[in-house]
């Protein structure tokens, strides 16, 4: 299949969005934010989950800014801060404050369990993309040839020591953050055997 059609940025906003991916991310980071959209793409044309393409094509691209060393907080979750970085890309992108603080919750949302699609759409779309990309959660719900695709596409690099790495820093410097209750629930193990990595 042709991956471009899940990952071309919908607007010129989204693209803006990429640029700033570009310039933080490391390249295992960006890859796996891309790979993000398109898994949610993917996965909620199958699903019929309605969705904010724009919307959540600037949230996946944002939601891991909270890991790098320009936009990390030594108070607050990564998702959180990575939240707050959205706000302010909206306002730039001169969107009302109301689109600003919808991306904001959909970048804190992917760190959530159980997010009702009717509701946050693009926060459940983008927690199942990351659950999958991550730590492979559910991936026989994706073909066999949509996975080859976009992984030949986009391809993991270190992703997974990276984030390992990532994660572990967040737990030590933040006790009581998402990542460090993901860590003690055993999120190390399921990253190490993710069959996408296999």
């Amino acid at each position: 299949m042709d991956v471009t059609t899940l990952i071309e940025p919908p607007s010129t906003v989204s693209a803006l969005a990429l640029e700033v991916a570009h310039r933080y991310l490391t390249p295992a980071l960006l890859n796996h934010s891309i790979r993000s959209y398109a898994w949610a793409v993917d996965y909620g044309r199958r699903h019929q989950v309605p969705f904010d393409a724009e919307l959540l094509y600037v949230s996946a691209m944002l939601h891991d800014c909270g890991l790098v060393p320009e936009f990390d907080s030594h108070t607050i979750p990564f998702e959180v801060a990575s939240g707050h970085l959205a706000w302010v890309f909206g306002a730039a992108a001169g969107w009302a404050p109301e689109r600003r603080s919808r991306a904001s919750q959909t970048i804190v949302d992917h760190m959530r369990d159980n997010i009702d699609p009717a509701i946050y759409p693009e926060g459940h779309l983008l927690g199942v993309a990351t659950s999958l990309d991550v730590s492979g959660h559910d991936a026989d719900d994706w073909t066999s040839a949509i996975r080859t695709s976009i992984l030949d596409y986009l391809p993991r690099l270190d992703l997974k020591t990276e984030f390992l790495h990532c994660f572990e820093e967040q737990s030590r410097r933040k006790p009581e953050s998402t990542a460090a209750a993901a860590m003690r629930a055993g999120i190390a193990h399921r990253i190490a055997t993710n069959p996408l990595d296999g």
